[in-house]
């Protein structure tokens, strides 16, 4: 009888920024969290944006599919920002996201902008509510 192996597990990576920050997004605007899961992690207009949009949850279960994560990946234009983009499917239904983090003097990163499909994610736009 041969040896038996041990297997080799792949140490755990953590996850980016970029990819942090998606999971969350995704959690409140599709309504899986409540929007003051974000204090403390958005700055300027951003936390605005996302309390008043939070309750229509854009990106909703569809057809009783669960809203996942597909992809996301993130780009360094400058020095503590972080440029980033996501797909995200419920069901036959694939949406777009944009976001912008700003990394602050204390090291921390913090979500500055969302757009959804192309459009800004702006309090008061219309078709935001």
């Amino acid at each position: 009888m041969p040896p038996q192996r041990s297997r080799r597990l792949q140490p755990h990576r953590p996850l980016r920024p970029h990819q942090w920050f998606a999971e969350r997004l995704l959690a409140v605007l599709s309504g899986q969290r409540p929007v003051h899961w974000m204090l403390g992690h958005t700055i300027g207009e951003a936390y605005d944006q996302l309390a008043e949009l939070a309750p229509s949850t854009p990106l909703r279960a569809t057809h009783g599919s669960r809203p996942v994560l597909r992809h996301c990946r993130g780009a360094q234009p400058a020095t503590g920002v972080v440029e980033a983009f996501a797909s995200i499917a419920a069901g036959d239904r694939v949406r777009a996201m944009a976001f912008r983090l700003e990394q602050g003097a204390d090291q921390r990163w913090r979500c500055a902008a969302v757009e959804l499909g192309g459009e800004r994610l702006t309090a008061g736009a219309p078709g935001c509510r």
